[in-house]
């Protein structure tokens, strides 16, 4: 049986990752899961999976760097929610990458090729000078990049959203709601897959900002705020009736408008 292991520090998206790999590829066996490069190695040490899908950012070690400790031993699947970390050399197929949130159609591409790549060699392919490249432009990356766009699917359709356009993020059980508008000033809604926590950090800052636990906002989209008791508010958007809670923890960064 084929072998594989994960990691992510996100603990939601690591789940997330098996349950489409469950349902994309049943004969898979996931026998770890690493919360960040440092933990990945010691694992696959441990385990020596035939697969590995390491995310690209992680706290301490990244998936880069534990990708150069692993070598040709493992065949390496990066993830990452930052499109500009999908060099040249991946969109060739030299090696592998999955965009958050992960498509199941892209998925079903990557496990294909790994399937073929598992019954051609034994061994990896040598990938060494290409992720020492990427390596190098995670490290001189001077700032993040942010989500510009989204696919959103609505029943059959996937729709591709602006961020800009984003009214909010709103938690909604396992998903989270977000609301947009169109050029027509149309609202729309649907659900994303990744949790408002994974979101948050591709989120530029200076456009979006988190209001309560289960809530991020458009600044450019709110009207006004009113304050409530005990330093919590109100949001209000334009053009529309739909009001959100300001908790307490995050109305400091209001406090200076009122």
């Amino acid at each position: 049986m084929t072998t594989a292991l994960i990691a992510d520090d996100e603990p939601l998206l690591r789940e997330a990752l098996m349950r489409q790999l469950a349902k994309a590829w049943p004969k898979l066996e996931i026998v770890a899961q690493a919360r960040n490069g440092r933990e990945a190695i010691e694992l696959f040490e441990l385990h020596k999976p035939d697969i590995c899908f390491l995310d690209i950012q992680m706290p301490g070690m990244s998936g880069v760097e534990a990708a150069q400790v692993i070598g040709r031993r493992a065949h390496i699947v990066f993830v990452t929610a930052y499109d500009q970390f999908a060099v040249q050399a991946f969109a060739a197929g030299v090696l592998d990458y999955l965009v958050k949130p992960v498509e199941p159609a892209r998925l079903n591409e990557t496990i294909e090729r790994l399937k073929d790549r598992l019954a051609m060699t034994a061994r990896a392919i040598n990938s060494k000078k290409l992720i020492e490249e990427l390596n190098c432009q995670l490290q001189n990356s001077s700032s993040p990049e942010y989500l510009s766009w989204l696919r959103v699917r609505i029943g059959i359709k996937v729709h591709v959203i602006a961020v800009e356009d984003i009214d909010y993020f709103q938690s909604e059980d396992k998903y989270t709601r977000l609301c947009w508008r169109s050029a027509t000033e149309t609202f729309s809604e649907g659900l994303l897959r990744t949790p408002i926590k994974g979101l948050l950090p591709q989120l530029d800052p200076n456009q979006f900002v988190q209001i309560h636990r289960s809530a991020i906002v458009n600044l450019s989209s709110i009207s006004h705020v009113i304050r409530g008791q005990n330093d919590t508010g109100t949001a209000y958007f334009t053009g529309c009736n739909k009001t959100l809670p300001i908790s307490r923890a995050h109305f400091s960064q209001f406090r200076t408008l009122l």
